[in-house]
């Protein structure tokens, strides 16, 4: 076994055993891991090592990124593969990694547009990279992703109690005015949430708050806007990539996916019909902004 396998197959066991990240991810991060690696040995002529990858520099990450560009990455990919290789040299230089710092490709802005799926799991998969320990980064993770997994705003999410769990295939949610919504839950998102409780310091049991910050507190939702911020930031994603974005997208996905107006305003706890339907103004520009970029008679 070389060098750079060993040194793949412990970035595969951390990940799964010890930050306990779903399989899809698993599997992204370590394919990208197996890509840069193969990268830089391409450019050196000689077996990769932990040092190699450790002294890695931005021209270098400019390079691979570059490279994978010309693969036919887009934008929003580019910056998922990016916050990947940043976990990885994280990961290789332990407490001593000086992560080299580079800005990822930026979405062109226009048309407002809803987070794209990918950007949605780059700023999640940002953040639990980058946190402090391993169980505030499944927190986060688990966080994003009942935004946009599930459409909750993020005071509802913050909200939840121990009494939640165990988890089933639905969620009951207390949104504005005291309102309660089932909202259902996908095996990803919940898995999220129960790789967190599994790493989670705290007892999370009864009406004690779920989501727990760092001295045990209930979760403060302006931690998660600053977390993703700063993870926008390193991803070189637009303003637009907030947390409120992410049910923006949760809902404007469903509509184009053909979900009927009703049906979305259950799922997000509108009162009113009239709030849900601005998605289908969100959904006819992305539609037309689609249209003038690939129609070839477009004007």
């Amino acid at each position: 076994m070389t060098p750079a396998s060993a040194l793949i197959d412990r970035w595969r066991d951390h990940l799964a055993i010890e930050r306990r990240r779903s399989a899809h991810t698993v599997r992204a991060y370590t394919t990208t891991a197996q890509r840069l690696c193969a990268f830089v040995m391409a450019h050196r002529g000689e077996a990769v090592t932990a040092a190699h990858i450790a002294a890695l520099t931005p021209g270098d990450l400019r390079a691979y990124l570059a490279a994978r560009r010309g693969d036919g990455l887009s934008n929003a990919s580019a910056a998922r593969e990016l916050s990947a290789v940043r976990g990885f040299l994280r990961f290789v230089g332990g407490e001593d990694a000086v992560v080299p710092l580079v800005k990822g490709p930026r979405v062109s802005k226009g048309v407002p547009r809803p987070v794209t799926p990918d950007e949605a799991v780059a700023l999640a998969d940002d953040l639990a990279e980058s946190a402090t320990d391993a169980w505030t980064g499944a927190r986060d993770w688990a966080v994003l992703m009942l935004l946009y997994g599930a459409g909750l705003r993020i005071g509802e999410a913050l909200s939840l109690t121990g009494s939640v769990m165990p988890l089933g295939d639905s969620l009951r949610v207390t949104g504005k005015r005291g309102k309660t919504r089932i909202v259902p839950l996908l095996a990803t998102v919940r898995e999220g949430i129960e790789a967190y409780v599994a790493l989670c310091p705290y007892d999370l049991v009864g009406n004690a708050p779920l989501f727990r910050g760092q001295r045990g507190g209930p979760l403060s939702p302006a931690i998660i806007r600053r977390a993703v911020q700063a993870a926008r930031t390193r991803l070189g994603l637009c303003d637009r990539a907030t947390p409120h974005a992410l049910r923006h997208s949760f809902a404007t996905h469903l509509l184009a996916g053909g979900a009927d107006l009703r049906s979305l305003q259950e799922l997000l706890g509108h009162a009113s019909l009239t709030s849900t339907q601005v998605y289908t103004a969100v959904d006819a520009a992305h539609l037309l902004d689609v249209y003038r970029s690939a129609h070839p008679r477009a004007e």
